[in-house]
């Protein structure tokens, strides 16, 4: 893209070239494609294969059509998304960090319980998300809360804030994951990975206590660690501290779970559970309109901001 140079585009049946654009062009319309369909953009596959906790049962060749979710082939996760609006307290402007983690606690049990009461497309999905128990826990409303705190969503404080949040609730739950093991064992396919799932566990650890770049393992692009001057000790301390047990339990018991949480974009079970909005995007009107499929319009209104 600096230098502008010609990039091919090639066909996934045989590898070979079938066009030849300009790098730049190419950049601007995937940039622009983006931005008008509130798409995730770009997937960069050596980072999602760095923090794959499985790579020896085979590699990440893409994610689900929303993007949340990057696991092997033919494997499935059944999401379930905490509204964020609940643990925070508006006029003490303090987030309830304890009830926060019990809710992924208990949350992790619940999805792995569904594991084998879902139904699945095919016998093959049903196999492997059997075998690997990939979760899908994640939560809705992180926007609304910053706007009640006053944070500019784009400002490092927020970023931070929302580091914390996300640390707390994916090391609970890859915790509780653990707990679980202690009691009924890992997935099937754990002893053949474990070195590399507790290697991004480590990782993991590493970004919550802002490690230096040397210390992450087999990484090609050094993640951004959480500021400690951006965030208060409570939340940092409780993000330390729940990855200190993540890797202490998962390194003495294992885990039950392949994978534990994603960040989906909660864009109609957000509706129903009364987000003001979505999963990690700001909101960007105060009032927008819903189309319906099957016709007309409907209101939604910002209930987080007094009129």
């Amino acid at each position: 893209v600096e230098e502008d140079s010609d990039w091919d585009l090639t066909w996934r049946t045989n590898g070979e070239s079938c066009k030849t654009m300009k790098a730049r062009e190419l950049w601007d319309k995937v940039a622009k494609a983006a931005w008008s369909c509130a798409d995730p953009g770009l997937q960069f596959d050596g980072t999602i294969n760095d923090w794959h906790t499985c790579p020896n049962s085979g590699r990440i060749n893409g994610s689900n059509p929303c993007s949340e979710y990057m696991f092997l082939d033919d494997t499935a996760c059944n999401l379930a998304s905490i509204n964020l609006g609940h643990y925070y307290d508006t006029e003490k402007g303090i987030f309830d960090i304890e009830g926060f983690k019990h809710t992924a606690r208990v949350w992790t049990l619940v999805l792995e319980t569904s594991v084998l009461m879902a139904q699945y497309p095919s016998e093959a999905i049903a196999k492997n998300s059997y075998e690997f128990r990939t979760l899908g826990l994640g939560y809705a409303n992180i926007g609304s809360v910053l706007m009640t705190a006053g944070m500019p969503y784009d400002s490092v404080e927020a970023m931070n804030y929302a580091a914390c949040i996300t640390a707390i609730m994916t090391a609970e739950s890859y915790a509780t994951s653990a707990e679980i093991a202690k009691g009924v064992g890992t997935f099937k396919y754990y002893e053949k990975n474990k070195d590399n799932m507790l290697k991004v566990i480590r990782n993991h650890r590493r970004v919550a206590y802002n490690a230096s770049p040397e210390e992450y393992e087999d990484v090609s692009i050094i993640p951004t660690g959480i500021d400690t001057t951006k965030v208060s000790d409570e939340m940092l301390k409780a993000a330390r501290k729940s990855w200190d047990k993540a890797l202490q339990m998962g390194e003495k018991y294992g885990y039950r779970n392949a994978q534990t949480t994603v960040l989906a974009p909660t864009g109609t079970i957000g509706l129903i559970m009364d987000c003001a909005t979505t999963g990690v995007e700001p909101d960007f009107a105060l009032v927008k309109f819903k189309k319906l499929a099957g016709g007309g319009y409907f209101k939604i209104v910002n209930s987080s901001v007094s009129s």
